[in-house]
């Protein structure tokens, strides 16, 4: 994938040098498997906690996003005036917490509580940005994003599967239990890092000075809405769409299918980042085509190759997407206090998983599994038009 090359260090500011950020990045995907793997499964959890038919799991899926989406703006800002460092500490701490206290409830609220605190104690992706930011600056931030997406696409993929492989010995429920130690461990690994802040930015957050215009922020805000909208919508009902378009596909395949497109982002992230470095905004607009196209090529598929290709091409999409992104927001990061905006664009981004959820159960409550997909295709399609027109608004 991207690598990342030592930034320059300023007076009074400690850097991160290339085995620094990727010890952060691997410190984010081990702390992510129980985050990542474990919903799926709940289905089979909520049984054992006296939802038998397990009628409260589409709502509890969501509920760690919700809470991360409130939580995130404090914690950012708390970050900017104690430091980033500090605040991702927590966060890991707070992930550990949150999965001892799941693996260890008993009763179906108990469960709850231990998801609503997972979501508000936790937001280690937005910590792990704003402690980036704070130390990275221009390509050499850029990059470092790109490499934290890869980290969550690669804990996506393989999180499941791992989860999987365990529940004939460990029951999933009881996997949060031993699963809490990942977290713990990147907390001590981070505990040797650097705190990267300025110390006059650490104590007041008051010391950086936005460069960029409020409108480009707010511009960015909404490209993340939009781009999480449209990739997500497709995810909650695409197994049952395989299913029911190739009769008698094992799980395994519709599996691969599903994971397809952030295989894609990790074999081919770091050739995008250098394709679009220059012209994020023309990459965006690239980048939400392609999700539209292979969003939409989800209609006509029928067979097993269809399926592949437009989840490759949607894959294709959501790495363009996801890097232009990237470099745009370390762009907006100049000159700002980097907790309070990558809290805020956690939010954003949360917010927009929320209602791809809300959007595809009322699209496929209407129109069956495919639905989605279409809704999908507009919010896309919508997003290319709004990206094109602003490629040439100032940087």
């Amino acid at each position: 994938m991207t690598t990342v090359e030592p930034l320059p260090r300023s007076a009074g500011t400690v850097g991160l040098d290339r085995r620094q950020v990727h010890a952060v990045a691997a410190c984010y995907f081990v702390a992510s498997f129980a985050a990542l793997g474990l919903p799926p499964y709940l289905t089979e959890i909520l049984p054992g906690l006296g939802d038998h038919d397990g009628h409260w799991a589409g709502l509890l899926y969501i509920v760690p996003t919700v809470f991360t989406a409130l939580g995130a703006p404090l914690w950012g800002r708390l970050a900017d005036r104690f430091g980033q460092k500090r605040l991702l500490l927590r966060a890991q701490l707070g992930l550990a917490v949150s999965f001892l206290l799941a693996g260890a409830a008993d009763s179906l609220p108990a469960f709850t509580i231990a998801l609503v605190l997972q979501g508000f104690l936790g937001g280690t992706f937005s910590a792990t940005n704003g402690y980036l930011a704070a130390a990275l600056d221009g390509s050499q931030l850029s990059k470092a994003l790109t490499l934290m997406q890869g980290s969550a696409r690669a804990a996506l993929v393989t999180a499941p599967i791992l989860v999987g492989a365990l529940s004939p010995w460990i029951d999933p429920h009881r996997q949060y239990l031993v699963l809490a130690v990942l977290p713990l461990t990147a907390a001590a690994l981070l505990n040797f890092l650097p705190e990267p802040v300025h110390p006059a930015a650490a104590r007041t957050g008051r010391d950086a000075v936005e460069v960029d215009p409020p409108g480009s922020l707010r511009l960015l805000y909404t490209f993340e809405f939009a781009f999480v909208f449209a990739t997500v919508i497709s995810f909650p009902y695409l197994i049952t769409l395989v299913q029911q378009r190739l009769p008698g596909v094992n799980g395994t395949v519709a599996g691969l299918l599903f994971a397809l497109p952030h295989l894609v982002y990790l074999v081919g992230a770091g050739r995008v980042h250098a394709a679009v470095e220059a012209r994020p905004r023309t990459g965006l607009a690239l980048g939400f085509v392609l999700v539209a196209l292979g969003l939409a090529g989800h209609a006509p598929a029928h067979s097993l190759l269809t399926f592949a290709l437009t989840r490759a091409v949607l894959g294709l999409g959501m790495t363009f997407g996801l890097v232009c992104l990237a470099v745009l927001a370390a762009e907006a990061a100049r000159g700002r206090a980097p907790g309070r905006m990558f809290g805020t664009r956690e939010t954003v981004s949360k917010c927009g998983a929320v209602a791809a959820g809300l959007a595809a159960a009322l699209a496929n409550g209407s129109g069956g599994p495919a639905a989605p997909i279409v809704t999908g295709t507009v919010a896309a399609l919508a997003a290319a038009l709004l990206a094109l027109l602003t490629r040439r608004s100032p940087r």
